[in-house]
């Protein structure tokens, strides 16, 4: 706030009173302790009119101004009137680094003396009196507190003092300052530049000898001036007890002192001075920064001047110039706040060296009294200190404080330019401060790859660096050479290798191990790539090198025309007899394009593993084809089976499997190319053109259910296969039935029937469902064996327009279903044919038919590989490889999660793949209520379980190493245990007497159930427990229907529970687990969980679809602290799956896993 006081105009009272002048007053000669230099400098600073801003306050004596010195300080003084009249200054406080009673403050001073009327000035008389803002402020500094102010009377207006005490408070915190009963201390400087040394180089020879900056403690004098009584270093810690002195100085010179590390004292006693060569650390320089700001004054022994520190790091350079005899001289060039230093004294300060200090005088002081300055070597001039960067070189610095230059000839100028100067250029700056020489501008340096192609796909590459100066190109190799004398760009050359990036991710050859031997590899200087290699370089590598900045590529030589050809090769296999009986020799031509390929060379790449084969021409093709894998297996076997060595393939006329194999990848092919050509369609069109209903459809389609139809007419348009995976009970058979009826409207004239492969248990739904939904297509239903019933198939076939089989009878008599031709087939409960090495999904994959359909709720429940199994069947070109899947897409995504592999499976699948939830389509469904029931087994009950577990945990766990090997061992152990968790009789039948807890806490639930007229399902995985509950029915005179996989009359059973009174309807979980509607019932009881989601939900799906008017009360009955519980949390865990797939971020694997399988036996 007084600064502010500054800015404002003074008032007309005070513009008359605010000066005067005096010829020859006792002002500065009765001033507060100045200097003879301080008074001699102030009286000259205000000779020169440094001095502007002049204010002073009447009542308290407060002069103040702004004085111009090396920067705009500001200076205010306390003046008094004394006794005898005479104004003088009792203290003077300034914002430069001294801090009071300075230059700029005499230089206040003597600007005021010389206005007029200044001695007629009012200025109180010493007398006790408010404490003024200045000292109030001084106070501060040293923590007291300001005396309060007198009392205003009533209408007053406040004296000045009393508002500058007010608002003294809201000022921010100053710089630390002694109060006028506290003396300041400093830390003072003193350069000692010692006489010659006596050099050995030769007789009578001297060197000089290195300047010396040394520094002690003082305190302010009585007088005004720094003395060295009762401070010094080695008393440093006694004078905080005394209080005498102010404590953040006496800190600030505690730790300054803890930074010295002694090695030798210079001139004196140790107690008196310390050589700033002797501190170490770069903390050093922090602590003279923050001197200023913790009121300790760095000053000078002798003239009392400041010390200047500057705030910016000095820089050594090398300075290039043209002297007027020719040549080049290369001299140092030191720079402090970005001025050349000139002067003649620099010396450094710490160990290791951390700055330097420069003086303008050098030659010593003249003597003083009975002390020779002279002799001692003592120079008094201005000093500045400054740090040096922590990277500078210790070679450079020498060379800059000798002061010396080197001269390079004439003749040598154009090679120190060329050569000599780049390499300067890493060790230090080089410049030309008086511009004489116009030095090269630096490049950094490229890296350059030479690639000369040569014949038969071959390139040999080389690197090297290219580095520039001025029209002049120097070339070094890749790596340093031993020996080698070449100073490089260290940074620029790291930079550029790395932004090369690993090239031999592509290409293996270009990449050498560090060292020839050991670690990652590097770049290699040289290469020679051929084949596939040139290919990727050309096509891949070369183009994104060229790209990067300051990398070149330079080619030479005739680079081969390469482009991929993406049409599938054709392999043609022909027979010739042999003069041996019964073996015919084996042609096999491929050819692309027309181009014939030799099969050895397509052999032998692909027994190397590669992807893709290179031709002459510089035409390439992949090699990731199955039928190109499947011919190779197939070669090898034939090979090893005769005995011919002259290298001929061969086949035996009794190697029909071998034979009937090789003729069949023709078929594989055609797929394929189909495969192809459909999706293309698919790509391009779009989403289909939505039909009506079909009107010999007897079904009003749901909106949902016509999106499905349209959908699969559009597919069946196309050629193209897909799996419709809508949630259990969403009417997927109706929406399958509607496409048959719109083929059929669209070719009346079609003769061709539609192949329907399901369940044993679901044939006869799918007749009656058809017959109802479809009455004008006939329908002929395969109930057993050709060879046993003696029906000619095409005869049978002839005029159908569906077909249903059952998947057994489907795999026995494939030999006649592969004969006819179908419009389509259609693999209801599709889940049957997910193991792609069982009988059921080979033939599913061979037959015959231009559309080929999924129908499945569950299309992948264990692993990916099960959804591949579907796929591979309708849309055999999406993912020919089950290895080349299983590597790219279900190891990385199950074992890893990597959910950015999924969403791009995901995006694949989606398609050729509809799926719909119930509770996203159908809005008028009925809620459904999940419960879990824990049941806690009796006594008895608990201690058989536990005791056959201990024995179970015993023999399993050592089994676990090795799951597939011990599997059949391990999943008895589990069956067993998950019996004894229903019923202990289920294991051991002498324990009959053992009540089973959880048939109690069923019946408990089953008697309200039928007594408030409810219909219930119980699903059981063990037909003995199923067994049980039946028989405990039967004891209690409740009436129920039972269905298990050795019921025969199947249709019959159910249909009874249909449309009859039968309260409950026992089922096994595998016979009535999918393809039955039973919504007459609107309770389920699970009796025993299994880890696979899927299982209990087409269980419940059996009435919570459409149909169902009632909410659907689902019970899952789990014993409790028995493995029952550890399945539950299993399957939680796993039922992510197929979702995940679907429509999530991250995937579950669904498999049982080893560990997995322990979880389940262990605590």
């Amino acid at each position: 706030m007084w600064f502010l006081a500054l800015d404002h105009t003074p008032t007309d009272r005070w513009k008359s009173s605010v000066t005067y002048s005096a010829a020859d007053s006792r002002l500065l000669t009765r001033v507060a302790e100045f200097t003879e230099n301080s008074i001699a400098s102030g009286r000259a600073y205000a000779d020169e009119d440094r001095v502007a801003d002049i204010v002073l306050e009447p009542a308290t004596g407060l002069l103040s101004g702004t004085v111009f010195g090396a920067q705009k300080y500001k200076t205010t003084a306390k003046l008094v009137r004394e006794h005898d009249g005479v104004i003088a200054c009792r203290v003077g406080i300034c914002s430069c680094p001294v801090r009071q009673n300075c230059k700029h403050v005499v230089a206040l001073i003597a600007a005021a003396e010389a206005e007029q009327s200044f001695t007629d000035f009012f200025v109180p008389e010493e007398a006790p009196r408010e404490p003024t803002y200045l000292e109030t402020l001084l106070a501060k500094a040293k923590g007291g507190k300001s005396a309060a102010p007198a009392p205003v009377e009533g209408g007053a207006e406040l004296a000045p003092e009393s508002w500058e005490a007010a608002l003294s408070a809201l000022l921010p915190p100053t710089t630390a300052a002694p109060s006028p009963d506290t003396p300041a201390l400093g830390l003072q400087f003193e350069l000692h530049v010692p006489p010659p040394r006596f050099s050995y180089r030769g007789r009578g020879s001297t060197v000089p000898a290195e300047a010396v900056l040394n520094v002690r403690p003082v305190v302010m004098g009585t007088r005004g001036k720094w003395v060295k009584s009762g401070v010094s270093w080695a008393t440093l810690g006694y004078l905080a007890y005394g209080g005498v002195h102010d404590k953040t100085q006496l800190e600030w010179l505690s730790e300054f002192l803890s930074s010295h590390s002694p090695r030798q004292y210079s001139h004196g006693n140790a107690s008196a001075w310390l050589a700033l060569n002797d501190f170490a650390g770069r903390n050093l320089w922090q602590l003279l920064a923050s001197a200023h700001k913790n009121g300790v004054a760095l000053i000078q022994s002798g003239t009392g001047d400041p010390i200047r520190v500057s705030t910016l790091e000095a820089t050594l350079s090398l300075d290039v110039t043209r002297p007027e005899a020719g040549g080049l001289d290369v001299g140092p060039l030191i720079e402090v706040d970005g001025v050349p230093v000139t002067q003649e004294v620099v010396g450094r300060i710490g160990t290791p060296v951390s700055g330097l200090f420069i003086s303008d005088q050098s030659e010593p002081a003249p003597s003083s009294g009975s002390t020779s300055l002279a002799r001692n070597g003592v120079v008094r001039g201005n000093i500045t200190v400054a740090p040096l960067p922590a990277d500078t070189s210790a070679q450079l610095l020498d060379f800059a404080l000798r002061k010396e230059n080197v001269h390079v000839p004439e003749l040598a100028r154009e090679k120190f330019l060329t050569q000599f100067y780049p390499q300067l250029k890493q060790a230090a700056a080089v410049v030309s401060a008086d511009h004489s020489v116009e030095l090269p501008a630096y490049v950094e340096p490229t890296l350059s790859l030479l690639a000369a192609y040569g014949t038969d796909h071959t390139v040999r590459l080389h690197w090297e660096w290219h580095y520039p100066v001025g029209s002049r190109i120097t070339s070094l190799p890749l790596w340093p050479e031993l020996g080698e004398g070449a100073v490089r760009d260290v940074g620029a050359e790291a930079r550029l290798i790395a932004s090369v990036g690993q090239p031999w991710e592509e290409i293996t050859a270009m990449g050498v191990a560090a060292n020839n031997a050991w670690g990652d590899p590097i770049l290699a200087a040289s290469a020679q790539l051929n084949g596939l290699d040139t290919l990727a370089f050309t096509e891949v590598v070369a183009p994104l090198i060229a790209e990067l900045p300051g990398v070149t590529v330079e080619t030479s030589g005739d680079i081969a025309s390469y482009r991929e050809v993406t049409e599938a090769p054709v392999v043609t296999i022909s027979t010739k007899a042999t003069d041996e009986r019964d073996w015919f020799d084996l042609g096999i031509v491929i050819t692309l394009e027309g181009q014939y390929v030799s099969f050895a060379a397509v052999f032998s790449a692909l027994a190397a593993g590669n992807t893709r084969m290179l031709l002459p021409s510089g035409a390439y093709f992949s090699l990731d084809r199955p039928e190109l894998h499947q011919l190779r297996a197939l070669i090898e076997e034939a090979r090893g089976l005769n005995d011919h060595k002259d290298g001929e393939l061969r086949i035996s006329r009794f190697q029909a499997g071998l034979w009937d194999e090789l003729a069949q990848l023709g078929i594989v092919d055609e797929q394929a190319q189909a495969w192809s050509k459909a999706i293309s369609g698919l790509l391009d069109g779009g989403p289909p053109v939505a039909l009506p209903s079909p009107p010999m459809l007897n079904a009003t389609l749901r909106p949902y259910q016509l999106d499905g139809f349209n959908w699969l007419h559009f597919l069946y348009s196309f050629g193209l296969g897909g799996v419709l995976a809508d949630d259990m009970g969403l009417g997927k058979t109706v929406q399958t039935l509607a496409l048959m009826c719109q083929v059929k409207a669209e070719d009346p004239d079609l003769n061709k029937p539609f192949l329907v492969v399901a369940p044993t248990s679901v044939v006869g739904n799918w007749a009656s469902e058809s017959l109802k939904f479809a009455p004008g297509l006939k329908v002929v239903t395969v109930s057993e064996t050709f060879a046993k019933s003696g029906l000619n198939s095409a005869e049978f076939f002839a005029g159908a327009d569906i077909v249903i089989t059952s998947y057994a009878l489907f795999r026995i008599d494939f030999a006649e279903y592969g004969m006819q031709p179908f419009a389509g087939l259609i693999l209801d409960e599709a889940q049957f044919v997910k193991n792609h090495q069982s009988k059921a999904y080979q033939c599913a994959r061979k037959i015959k038919a231009p559309f080929k359909l999924a129908v499945t709720g569950t299309p992948m429940e264990n692993n990916l590989m099960e959804l591949w199994a579907l796929l591979s069947i309708v849309a055999p070109g999406l993912f020919p490889s089950p290895k080349r899947f299983a590597e790219f897409y279900q190891r990385p995504i199950e074992k890893n999660a990597d959910s950015e592999l999924l969403s791009k499976l995901r995006a694949r699948v989606k398609p050729l793949m509809l799926r719909r939830t119930k509770e996203a389509v159908i809005a008028d469904l009925p809620a459904k209520q999940e419960q879990i029931l824990e049941v806690e087994l009796n006594p008895r009950h608990q201690k058989i379980y536990q005791t056959h577990l201990q024995r179970e945990r015993a023999k399993i766990l050592g089994l676990l190493e090795d799951v597939n090997k011990n599997r059949f061992t391990i999943f008895q152990s589990l069956t067993l245990l998950r019996q004894l968790s229903l019923d202990v009789s289920l294991v051991d039948e002498t324990q009959a007497g053992v009540r089973s807890s959880k048939l109690d806490v069923l019946f408990e639930q089953l008697e309200d159930v039928v007594k408030e007229g409810h219909r219930a399902l119980i699903f059981s995985q063990f037909t003995g427990f199923l067994g049980k509950v039946r028989d405990r029915l039967v004891a209690e005179g409740i009436d129920f229907t039972y269905l298990d996989g050795s019921t025969r009359n199947r249709a019959a059973v159910v249909d009874e529970f249909k449309t009859g009174t039968a309260p409950l309807f026992l089922i096994s979980l595998k016979a009535g687990g999918f393809g039955l509607n039973l919504t007459e019932a609107d309770y389920v009881f699970i009796l025993d969980p299994w880890w696979n989601p899927a299982s209990e939900a087409q269980a419940v799906d059996r009435t919570h679809r459409i149909g169902q008017k009632k909410n659907v009360m689902v019970y899952r009955l789990v014993a409790k602290d028995t493995i029952e519980e550890k399945v539950m949390a299993l399957k939680a865990k796993k039922s992510q799956l197929f979702s995940d797939v679907m429509s999530g971020d991250s995937l579950s694997s669904g498999a049982l896993t080893a560990t997995d399988l322990a979880g389940l036996f262990r605590d």
